[in-house]
Protein backbone atom coordinates (compact mmCIF):
# COMPACT_ATOMS: atom_id res chain seq x y z
CA UNK A 1 0.00 0.00 0.00
CA UNK A 2 1.49 3.30 -0.76
CA UNK A 3 2.38 5.41 1.73
CA UNK A 4 2.31 8.96 1.85
CA UNK A 5 5.15 11.98 3.76
CA UNK A 6 4.62 15.60 3.84
CA UNK A 7 7.62 17.75 5.46
CA UNK A 8 10.63 19.16 5.02
CA UNK A 9 13.39 18.08 1.92
CA UNK A 10 16.80 19.74 2.80
CA UNK A 11 20.19 20.36 2.59
CA UNK A 12 22.65 19.36 5.56
CA UNK A 13 25.96 20.85 6.76
CA UNK A 14 27.04 18.59 9.67
CA UNK A 15 29.66 18.25 12.23
CA UNK A 16 30.50 15.49 14.63
CA UNK A 17 33.82 14.91 16.96
CA UNK A 18 34.87 11.93 14.94
CA UNK A 19 33.90 12.25 11.32
CA UNK A 20 34.61 16.10 10.82
CA UNK A 21 32.62 18.01 8.56
CA UNK A 22 30.40 16.91 5.89
CA UNK A 23 28.63 19.67 3.52
CA UNK A 24 25.09 19.56 1.19
CA UNK A 25 24.23 16.60 2.33
CA UNK A 26 20.84 15.23 0.99
CA UNK A 27 18.47 16.01 3.84
CA UNK A 28 15.12 17.11 6.02
CA UNK A 29 12.55 15.29 7.62
CA UNK A 30 10.64 13.61 4.70
CA UNK A 31 13.33 12.81 2.88
CA UNK A 32 15.23 10.59 5.74
CA UNK A 33 11.46 8.99 6.31
CA UNK A 34 11.21 8.67 2.92
CA UNK A 35 14.48 6.96 2.01
CA UNK A 36 14.01 4.14 4.96
CA UNK A 37 10.52 3.91 4.38
CA UNK A 38 11.03 2.56 0.32
CA UNK A 39 12.83 -0.91 2.11
CA UNK A 40 9.08 -1.98 2.97
CA UNK A 41 6.24 0.05 0.18
CA UNK A 42 6.40 2.76 -2.31
CA UNK A 43 6.48 6.06 -1.23
CA UNK A 44 5.03 9.73 -2.23
CA UNK A 45 6.64 11.83 -1.14
CA UNK A 46 5.35 15.90 -0.82
CA UNK A 47 7.84 19.10 -0.34
CA UNK A 48 9.25 22.26 -1.52
CA UNK A 49 12.92 22.53 -2.78
CA UNK A 50 14.26 25.75 -4.66
CA UNK A 51 16.05 26.00 -8.15
CA UNK A 52 19.01 25.55 -6.35
CA UNK A 53 18.51 21.87 -5.87
CA UNK A 54 20.62 19.08 -7.11
CA UNK A 55 18.96 16.81 -9.58
CA UNK A 56 20.54 14.07 -8.76
CA UNK A 57 18.85 13.77 -5.46
CA UNK A 58 15.32 13.42 -7.15
CA UNK A 59 16.83 11.11 -9.11
CA UNK A 60 18.12 8.88 -6.26
CA UNK A 61 14.60 9.36 -4.77
CA UNK A 62 13.00 8.02 -8.14
CA UNK A 63 15.80 5.32 -7.63
CA UNK A 64 13.94 3.78 -4.40
CA UNK A 65 10.39 4.12 -5.71
CA UNK A 66 9.95 6.94 -4.10
CA UNK A 67 7.11 9.41 -6.26
CA UNK A 68 8.34 13.01 -6.38
CA UNK A 69 5.26 14.32 -8.22
CA UNK A 70 4.48 16.61 -4.81
CA UNK A 71 7.80 17.57 -4.67
CA UNK A 72 7.41 21.92 -5.72
CA UNK A 73 10.41 23.41 -7.12
CA UNK A 74 10.05 27.25 -6.66
CA UNK A 75 12.17 29.42 -9.28
CA UNK A 76 14.13 31.78 -7.95
CA UNK A 77 13.87 30.00 -4.45
CA UNK A 78 16.78 28.36 -2.78
CA UNK A 79 15.93 25.13 -0.58
CA UNK A 80 16.26 24.95 3.39
CA UNK A 81 19.31 24.26 4.31
CA UNK A 82 20.19 23.29 8.31
CA UNK A 83 23.80 23.20 10.08
CA UNK A 84 24.38 21.49 13.11
CA UNK A 85 27.37 19.78 15.32
CA UNK A 86 26.91 17.36 17.66
CA UNK A 87 28.41 16.94 20.80
CA UNK A 88 30.96 14.37 22.13
CA UNK A 89 28.18 12.08 23.31
CA UNK A 90 26.14 12.64 19.96
CA UNK A 91 23.09 12.55 21.66
CA UNK A 92 23.53 16.56 22.08
CA UNK A 93 23.56 18.76 19.16
CA UNK A 94 24.02 22.44 18.64
CA UNK A 95 22.11 24.27 15.59
CA UNK A 96 24.93 27.07 14.00
CA UNK A 97 22.56 27.98 11.36
CA UNK A 98 19.12 27.84 9.65
CA UNK A 99 18.05 28.78 6.42
CA UNK A 100 14.10 27.96 5.91
CA UNK A 101 14.00 29.72 3.04
CA UNK A 102 11.09 28.24 0.33
CA UNK A 103 10.46 25.89 3.14
CA UNK A 104 9.25 28.80 5.53
CA UNK A 105 6.34 29.43 2.96
CA UNK A 106 5.28 25.82 1.98
CA UNK A 107 1.97 25.31 1.53
CA UNK A 108 1.42 21.66 0.38
CA UNK A 109 -1.47 20.94 -1.80
CA UNK A 110 -1.53 17.31 -2.86
CA UNK A 111 -1.77 16.14 -6.61
CA UNK A 112 -5.05 14.69 -7.16
CA UNK A 113 -3.50 10.94 -7.23
CA UNK A 114 -2.32 11.64 -3.97
CA UNK A 115 -5.79 12.62 -1.89
CA UNK A 116 -6.80 8.93 -1.77
CA UNK A 117 -3.84 7.81 0.41
CA UNK A 118 -4.73 5.77 3.33
CA UNK A 119 -1.67 5.28 4.93
CA UNK A 120 0.08 9.05 5.73
CA UNK A 121 2.45 10.47 7.73
CA UNK A 122 3.13 13.82 8.93
CA UNK A 123 6.68 14.35 9.42
CA UNK A 124 7.87 17.62 11.41
CA UNK A 125 6.64 20.88 10.45
CA UNK A 126 4.12 23.58 11.54
CA UNK A 127 0.53 22.09 13.03
CA UNK A 128 -1.50 24.39 10.47
CA UNK A 129 0.56 22.76 7.38
CA UNK A 130 -0.16 19.59 8.84
CA UNK A 131 -3.65 19.96 9.37
CA UNK A 132 -4.13 21.03 5.60
CA UNK A 133 -2.97 17.85 4.49
CA UNK A 134 -5.03 16.21 6.58
CA UNK A 135 -8.14 18.32 4.96
CA UNK A 136 -7.26 17.16 1.96
CA UNK A 137 -7.39 13.26 2.84
CA UNK A 138 -10.48 12.06 3.76
CA UNK A 139 -10.54 9.08 3.27
CA UNK A 140 -7.20 8.20 5.10
CA UNK A 141 -6.80 4.62 7.30
CA UNK A 142 -3.68 5.79 9.84
CA UNK A 143 -2.25 9.18 10.06
CA UNK A 144 0.64 9.98 12.48
CA UNK A 145 2.61 13.12 12.72
CA UNK A 146 6.00 14.09 14.41
CA UNK A 147 6.37 17.44 16.21
CA UNK A 148 8.68 19.30 18.15
CA UNK A 149 9.69 21.64 20.87
CA UNK A 150 9.52 24.84 18.39
CA UNK A 151 5.52 24.10 17.69
CA UNK A 152 5.11 23.37 21.34
CA UNK A 153 6.41 26.52 23.09
CA UNK A 154 4.65 28.72 20.37
CA UNK A 155 1.86 27.04 18.39
CA UNK A 156 0.18 24.87 20.81
CA UNK A 157 -3.35 25.79 20.18
CA UNK A 158 -3.07 24.64 16.44
CA UNK A 159 -1.53 21.64 17.82
CA UNK A 160 -3.59 20.94 20.22
CA UNK A 161 -6.64 21.39 17.67
CA UNK A 162 -4.45 19.02 15.39
CA UNK A 163 -3.90 15.68 18.18
CA UNK A 164 -7.60 15.34 18.57
CA UNK A 165 -7.47 14.31 14.40
CA UNK A 166 -4.23 11.74 14.72
CA UNK A 167 -4.09 8.06 14.99
CA UNK A 168 -0.63 8.30 16.00
CA UNK A 169 2.01 10.94 17.58
CA UNK A 170 5.59 10.33 17.32
CA UNK A 171 8.08 12.88 19.48
CA UNK A 172 10.79 12.63 21.42
CA UNK A 173 11.60 12.47 24.98
CA UNK A 174 12.05 15.96 25.83
CA UNK A 175 9.36 17.10 23.89
CA UNK A 176 7.11 14.82 25.68
CA UNK A 177 8.26 16.49 28.94
CA UNK A 178 7.85 19.75 27.64
CA UNK A 179 4.08 18.99 26.61
CA UNK A 180 3.12 18.04 29.56
CA UNK A 181 5.25 19.61 32.57
CA UNK A 182 6.16 16.26 34.00
CA UNK A 183 9.56 14.54 33.87
CA UNK A 184 8.16 11.22 34.20
CA UNK A 185 8.16 9.74 30.96
CA UNK A 186 5.47 7.11 31.47
CA UNK A 187 2.96 9.37 32.88
CA UNK A 188 4.31 12.09 30.05
CA UNK A 189 3.23 9.67 26.98
CA UNK A 190 -0.32 8.24 28.86
CA UNK A 191 -1.04 12.68 29.06
CA UNK A 192 0.11 13.21 25.63
CA UNK A 193 -2.42 10.49 24.48
CA UNK A 194 -5.11 11.41 26.52
CA UNK A 195 -4.99 14.60 24.68
CA UNK A 196 -5.93 12.77 21.26
CA UNK A 197 -3.74 10.47 19.41
CA UNK A 198 -5.14 6.74 19.54
CA UNK A 199 -1.03 5.82 20.40
CA UNK A 200 1.90 7.63 21.79
CA UNK A 201 5.25 7.05 20.73
CA UNK A 202 8.18 8.48 22.25
CA UNK A 203 11.64 8.20 21.09
CA UNK A 204 14.59 7.96 23.59
CA UNK A 205 17.47 7.84 20.94
CA UNK A 206 20.13 5.63 22.02
CA UNK A 207 17.88 4.10 24.88
CA UNK A 208 15.08 2.73 22.13
CA UNK A 209 11.49 4.16 22.08
CA UNK A 210 8.16 3.79 24.51
CA UNK A 211 4.56 2.86 23.05
CA UNK A 212 1.66 4.48 24.84
CA UNK A 213 -1.65 3.17 23.78
CA UNK A 214 -5.06 2.78 25.80
CA UNK A 215 -4.73 -0.73 27.53
CA UNK A 216 -1.05 -1.36 26.56
CA UNK A 217 2.64 0.07 27.54
CA UNK A 218 6.15 -1.43 26.57
CA UNK A 219 9.38 -0.27 25.64
CA UNK A 220 11.50 -0.91 22.70
CA UNK A 221 15.27 -0.98 23.26
CA UNK A 222 17.64 0.38 20.49
CA UNK A 223 19.75 -1.92 18.64
CA UNK A 224 23.19 -1.64 19.96
CA UNK A 225 25.68 -0.08 17.33
CA UNK A 226 29.23 1.12 18.16
CA UNK A 227 29.19 2.65 15.10
CA UNK A 228 27.35 5.95 14.92
CA UNK A 229 28.60 8.05 12.60
CA UNK A 230 25.60 10.55 12.12
CA UNK A 231 22.91 10.69 14.08
CA UNK A 232 21.00 13.25 12.03
CA UNK A 233 17.51 11.97 10.14
CA UNK A 234 17.62 9.20 12.87
CA UNK A 235 14.39 9.69 14.28
CA UNK A 236 12.82 10.33 10.87
CA UNK A 237 14.50 6.94 9.46
CA UNK A 238 12.78 5.41 12.54
CA UNK A 239 9.24 6.85 11.66
CA UNK A 240 9.66 5.48 8.04
CA UNK A 241 10.92 1.66 8.65
CA UNK A 242 7.62 1.86 11.54
CA UNK A 243 5.24 3.25 8.68
CA UNK A 244 6.83 1.36 5.94
CA UNK A 245 6.26 -1.97 7.37
CA UNK A 246 2.40 -1.20 8.58
CA UNK A 247 1.97 0.12 4.82
CA UNK A 248 3.51 -3.20 3.20
CA UNK A 249 1.49 -5.65 5.62
CA UNK A 250 -1.95 -3.59 5.19
CA UNK A 251 -3.72 -5.71 8.12
CA UNK A 252 -4.14 -3.59 10.90
CA UNK A 253 -3.15 -1.25 13.41
CA UNK A 254 -3.34 -3.27 16.40
CA UNK A 255 -0.66 -2.95 19.59
CA UNK A 256 1.31 -6.02 17.98
CA UNK A 257 1.46 -5.34 14.87
CA UNK A 258 2.73 -1.93 16.12
CA UNK A 259 5.15 -3.72 17.97
CA UNK A 260 6.73 -5.55 14.87
CA UNK A 261 6.55 -2.11 12.87
CA UNK A 262 8.55 -0.20 15.94
CA UNK A 263 11.27 -2.93 15.75
CA UNK A 264 11.90 -2.50 12.08
CA UNK A 265 11.94 1.21 12.84
CA UNK A 266 14.45 0.54 15.23
CA UNK A 267 16.62 -1.22 12.60
CA UNK A 268 16.44 1.47 10.00
CA UNK A 269 17.42 4.19 12.29
CA UNK A 270 20.45 1.73 13.28
CA UNK A 271 21.77 1.58 10.14
CA UNK A 272 20.97 5.53 9.44
CA UNK A 273 23.49 6.51 12.14
CA UNK A 274 26.17 4.13 10.58
CA UNK A 275 26.99 7.09 7.71
CA UNK A 276 26.73 10.82 7.19
CA UNK A 277 23.28 11.98 5.83
CA UNK A 278 22.23 8.84 3.47
CA UNK A 279 25.18 7.21 2.70
CA UNK A 280 24.70 3.78 5.14
CA UNK A 281 21.17 3.22 3.98
CA UNK A 282 22.77 3.51 0.12
CA UNK A 283 24.73 0.54 1.16
CA UNK A 284 21.75 -1.53 2.21
CA UNK A 285 19.12 -3.48 1.52
CA UNK A 286 15.85 -5.18 2.39
CA UNK A 287 17.88 -8.62 3.19
CA UNK A 288 20.07 -7.24 5.20
CA UNK A 289 17.42 -5.89 7.33
CA UNK A 290 15.68 -8.91 7.84
CA UNK A 291 19.27 -10.51 8.45
CA UNK A 292 19.63 -7.93 11.86
CA UNK A 293 15.64 -8.22 12.80
CA UNK A 294 16.83 -12.13 13.32
CA UNK A 295 19.20 -10.82 15.66
CA UNK A 296 16.79 -8.57 17.10
CA UNK A 297 14.23 -10.95 17.88
CA UNK A 298 17.09 -13.22 19.97
CA UNK A 299 18.20 -10.06 21.97
CA UNK A 300 14.37 -9.43 22.56
CA UNK A 301 13.84 -13.16 23.64
CA UNK A 302 14.43 -14.38 27.32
Amino acid sequence: MPLLVVGSVAIDNVETPEGGRHDNLLGGSATHFSYAASFFTPVRLVGVVGEDWPAEHTELLQSRNIDTTGLQVVDGGKTFTWTGRYEPNMNDRETLNVELNVFGEFNPVLPESYRKAQYIFLANGVPGVQQKVLDQTPGRRLAVADTMDLWIETQRNDLDALLGQLDGLVLNDSEAKLMTGTENLVKAGHLVRKMGPKFVIIKKGEHGAMFFSEHETYVMPAYPTDKVVDPTGAGDSFAGGMMGYLAEKDDGFEPEQIKTAMAYGTLAASFNVEGFGLARMKEITRDDIEERMVKFRKMLTF
